[in-house]
């Protein structure tokens, strides 16, 4: 059976937080990312459960990225990644970046 895009984010986002453990004001970045064939609309669908969930326990949300930044030929798919911030990151990760895969700041 299939299950919904909510029900599908909220299993991957239960292990994540299980491991990390955040404490309410904690601030994160968030990585929704298609391995190679789900639509944008879907990774959107995940990306608004998943702040919904962060924001309910009280963590912040710095910074989202959501489309194909590392992805597989017709693969199906998609994946959740969250960055513990502490400022020395949160400080790393606004500073401007421009490559190939990636653009930010």
């Amino acid at each position: 059976n299939l299950k919904t895009a909510a029900e599908i984010s909220d299993e991957m986002l239960d292990n994540i937080l299980d491991e990390m453990a955040p404490a309410r004001g904690d601030k994160v970045a968030v990585l929704v990312n298609s391995l190679g064939s789900t639509p944008l609309m879907e990774l959107y669908v995940m990306n608004r459960r998943v702040k919904h969930r962060l924001d309910d326990i009280g963590v912040a949300v710095h910074a989202t990225w959501v489309g194909n930044y590392c992805t597989s030929l017709e693969m199906a798919g998609a994946s959740v990644t969250l960055m513990h911030l502490d400022g020395e990151l949160q400080e790393m990760l606004d500073h401007p970046c421009d490559c190939a895969m990636f653009r930010a700041g």
